[in-house]
This record gives C-alpha cells, sequence and structure tokens, in this order.
C-alpha cells in the first residue's frame, strides 16, 4: 500500500504540473504567475480570465476526465476477459456507442442530452455481445478480440449507412468519430465525471474480486464468487467509464489498450495498483497529447484523437508482434 500510494502521489504532483502547462500554454499564453489573478477573474485580466475560464480550464478537465475513464475502463476490461489485447476500441465498445450515437441523432436531433445514454447503452450492449460471441466460440483469449473485430465491423457499416442516408448525421459524426476536446464545457462534465467517480469507486470495492477471475471460471467460483454476476458487473463499470468518455470527446483510439500496459509497466502488476494509478497516468497522458494538439501548430488545433491513433496504433502492432514471438 505504501509503494501504492507513493506512485499515486508522484502522478498525481506531475498531473497539477501539465494542468498548469495546459492552463498556461496556447496560441495565447499566460504566464503561471498571472494565472491565480486570471482565473480569481482580478481587474486588469479579463482577457486571461475569459480565455481560461470559456475555453482553457473546461478542455483541461475534460482531458483529464477522458484520460482517466478509458484508462480505466481499459484496465477492467483486460482483467475481466483475461485478454492483454482488450480495450474499449479492440472490443467493440466504441463501435458501439458510435452506432448508438448515430441513433440517437436520427431518433432524437434535437435531444443531445440523450446523447451520453446512448453512448453507455451502446457501449454496455456491445461488451456484452462481445463476450457472448467469444464464449459461444470457445471463449479464448484470441476469441475476444475476433469477436470484438466483427461487432466493429457490424457496428461501422451501420454508421456508414446512416451516414449514407442522412448527410446531416455524417457532418456531426464525422467530428464525434474522430475525437476531439475542442468546445467542451464545463456543463458537459458534471455528468460524467459522476459516472466515472462512481465506477472507479464500485472497482475499487470489487479489486480483489475481479482479481480472482484471472484464476479461472471454476477457481472463482470455488471461493465462492458469483462469477457470471461479477463478469457482467464489471464490463457494466468498464462501460460506464468509456461511455463517460466517449459522451463527450468522441472516439478517443487507443487511450484505453496503452495505458494499462504502460502502467504495468513502470508500476507492476495486481488490480488495486492498476486502478489506483492507471487512471492518473491516463489522464496526465491525454492532457499532454492535447496540449501537443493545439500548441504544435498554433493556431490551428489538432484534434487529439488523431495523435493518439498515431501515436497507439504502432503500440498495438508491438504488442501483437510480442504475442506472436511469445506463442511460437
Amino acid at each position: 500500500m505504501k509503494q501504492i500510494a507513493r506512485y499515486t502521489g508522484i502522478l498525481s504532483l506531475l498531473l497539477l504540473g501539465a494542468a498548469l502547462l495546459s492552463l498556461a500554454l496556447g496560441s495565447s499564453r499566460i504566464p503561471l504567475g498571472d494565472l491565480a489573478a486570471a482565473l480569481l477573474g482580478k481587474p486588469g485580466y479579463e482577457t486571461e480570465t475569459a480565455i481560461l475560464r470559456y475555453i482553457r480550464l473546461p478542455r483541461t478537465l475534460a482531458a483529464i476526465l477522458a484520460g482517466a475513464a478509458l484508462s480505466l475502463s481499459g484496465v477492467l476490461l483486460q482483467h475481466v476477459m483475461s485478454n492483454p489485447l482488450a480495450g474499449p476500441n479492440t472490443v467493440g465498445i466504441h463501435a458501439g456507442a458510435g452506432f448508438f450515437t448515430v441513433l440517437s441523432l436520427i431518433l432524437f436531433p434535437a435531444a443531445i442530452a440523450l446523447l451520453p445514454f446512448a453512448a453507455f447503452l451502446g457501449a454496455f450492449l456491445t461488451s456484452l455481445l462481445t463476450l457472448a460471441l467469444a464464449g459461444s466460440a470457445g471463449g479464448g483469449r484470441q476469441t475476444v478480440i475476433l469477436a470484438g473485430i466483427a461487432c466493429t465491423s457490424l457496428f461501422q457499416a451501420g454508421i456508414s449507412l446512416f451516414s449514407v442516408l442522412d448527410t446531416d448525421v455524417l457532418a456531426q459524426y464525422s467530428a464525434f468519430s474522430v475525437g476531439g476536446l475542442a468546445g467542451v464545457t464545463a456543463e458537459q462534465l458534471l455528468l460524467p465525471a459522476i459516472l466515472l467517480a462512481g465506477a472507479l469507486i464500485v472497482s475499487l470495492l470489487l479489486a480483489r474480486r475481479i482479481s480472482a477471475l484471472s484464476l479461472g471460471d471454476g477457481t472463482a467460483a470455488a471461493l465462492g464468487i458469483r462469477v457470471r454476476t461479477l463478469r457482467t458487473v464489471t464490463l457494466l463499470l468498464a462501460s460506464l467509464s468509456a461511455a463517460a468518455a466517449i459522451s463527450f470527446a468522441g472516439l478517443l483510439g487507443f487511450v484505453g489498450l496503452a495505458v494499462p500496459h504502460i502502467t504495468r509497466r513502470l508500476m507492476g502488476h495486481g488490480l488495486l495498483r492498476e486502478l489506483c494509478t492507471a487512471p492518473l497516468l491516463g489522464a496526465l497522458l491525454l492532457l499532454l497529447a492535447d496540449l501537443l494538439a493545439r500548441t504544435l501548430l498554433a493556431p490551428s488545433d489538432i484534434p487529439v484523437g488523431i495523435l493518439t491513433s498515431l501515436l497507439g496504433a504502432p503500440f498495438f502492432l508491438i504488442l501483437l508482434l510480442r504475442r506472436r514471438h511469445r506463442d511460437a
């Protein structure tokens, strides 16, 4: 526990430093010494106050929240499915959430408030479908990924069909599919923050039980664990976390897959350790990626989803090659 507390403290300090940089840097820089005065709205800092309160502070909080939520989802998925290649984008959760979001835009175009619920429903149902397909095909580790690819292809076809039938939906979905944090408001973050906090707390309470699933269903059942119920609850928590991020950040790629691996490499193995540190590390990495995305070609703004995909795709290939070498 002391080691977990030390890692958590270090990551928290690094995250705080990155947040200050995110608030200070941009197309117009704000000196670190003026941040407090600008945030408090002191006279003479009206322009800086407007930039911070309405643009940079919501975006900084959004990056922290999305990185933490996707990382938590990835940790839970990799443990409950006993597959290191599992993540929101590899088991179909992203595609399912995107499909239900498009469906919501078509059926209820004016009800923007329904989008988080549509994303959550799509994420949860897709994770259940992936697990059911993998179970019916033998339940192997690779089977889960293959089932996720099948679900992704199915939902992507549905998204393409609806986009062709309704060009207005295509315009709204294009930005959502890339993933980005531009234009996020503080009001959009309240519900996702509540969902993430709830999912994290319940995950920590169930950490020991979830860890037992890695021993096999028979062993876990012998320990008095209701395996099917616990697996469903864990998938619910993973879907809840992913949907919390997807609802305002869109389909950010590879964060949920890569961060758990980086966490285990830097902090060591163990579900409790990963639950405490992976959300902080994910928040830190996504915040730095977003800072790079909006300063690299300033004043132009690169959607951060492009950067995460560029960095995540090689990481995924490395994982596949390492597993192939290990299995050979």
